[in-house]
């Protein structure tokens, strides 16, 4: 199987389960808190590690209890840490609203230490970066940092794949350096200015977004599934569905890091894309963030069941 190297953040989330969003300035009372891992590149190389993934974390935390609950975390899924300890700074934190009847959710996100990476944090993992099979990162970290992650990435001929999340607004050279691109409807929408609801709306914003340069891009659709869109087919795959929705929170970092995890072990685009999805399904029945990750052992037997 091939290696994987994640560049991302690390958060603490504070989860607030309740009916609804409060209003300005008012107060209600909501239903359960719990309080555990997230950031997305920490949750997608969780997931992947679960899955049987070698993966390597780069990022930057402070020196306190959320850094070593990080470094636990890491510790107990079988990833390594490339991580810079900062006493200056502190350790992410996000605030997560859970929508009690859906399981949706909004988020504030703090990314503390780990909004201080610079290109020359990432010069000093180039080793890392250049070793790897497949490199993953998203737009939680600095852009000149990401940005550069990926240019050593494409310098070394290494597989990249870029989590546009959370959107915001990218020069061409971003698309370029993307092998795949993995924006849900709502980034997908934001980066192309179209509105994406639908298979077909995905289809159109995909096909823009490789018109930007990007080499494939796969919308993540929720309970509609994921479409797969490159120079040489566009196919939608369904959503599987495993039981109840608890929450929604880490499915897209589950697909994220399923889907490197498949093509790590010579899965097709297609075949990793399904897989990605049965991850994520099996996900959402769960609380939590990194929590939720199934072990390759649960989708298995998910899947023969």
């Amino acid at each position: 199987m091939g290696t994987i190297a994640i560049l991302g953040i690390f958060v603490a989330d504070a989860a607030f389960r309740a009916p609804r969003l409060p209003r300005m300035g008012e107060t209600i009372l909501g239903s359960e808190f719990a309080l555990g891992p997230g950031g997305k590149g920490s949750n997608q190389a969780v997931a992947a590690a679960r899955l049987g993934g070698d993966v390597t974390f780069i990022s930057k935390i402070g020196v306190d209890a959320f850094g070593d609950m990080a470094m636990a975390v890491w510790q107990e899924a079988g990833v390594k840490p490339a991580v810079a300890r900062d006493a200056e700074s502190y350790t992410g934190a996000a605030s997560i609203f859970l929508e009690a009847a859906s399981g949706d959710n909004a988020i504030i996100v703090c990314p503390g230490a780990a909004a201080t990476v610079s290109p020359e944090d990432i010069d000093a993992a180039d080793e890392v970066i250049r070793a790897t099979d497949f490199f993953i990162t998203q737009l939680e970290t600095p852009l000149p940092a990401t940005k550069r992650a990926l240019q050593i990435a494409r310098e070394a001929g290494v597989t990249t794949i870029l989590n546009p999340a959370p959107a915001v607004e990218l020069d061409a050279e971003f698309f370029a350096l993307s092998d795949y691109l993995t924006p849900n409807e709502t980034e997908a929408g934001d980066l192309t200015g179209m509105t994406v609801t639908t298979p077909d709306d995905a289809r159109g914003a995909a096909k823009s977004l490789i018109d930007k340069g990007a080499g494939g891009v796969i919308v993540t659709l929720g309970e509609q599934g994921a479409l797969l869109h490159t120079h040489e087919t566009s196919e939608l795959c369904p959503a599987y569905s495993f039981g109840p929705v608890s929450e929604t929170t880490g499915a897209g970092d589950a697909f994220n890091g399923a889907f490197a995890v498949a093509l790590a072990r010579g899965d097709t685009p297609l075949e990793a894309v399904k897989f990605a999805n049965a991850v994520a399904g099996i996900s959402v029945t769960r609380p939590g963030t990194a929590q939720s990750m199934p072990t390759l052992e649960e989708v298995e037997t998910a899947l023969k069941g």
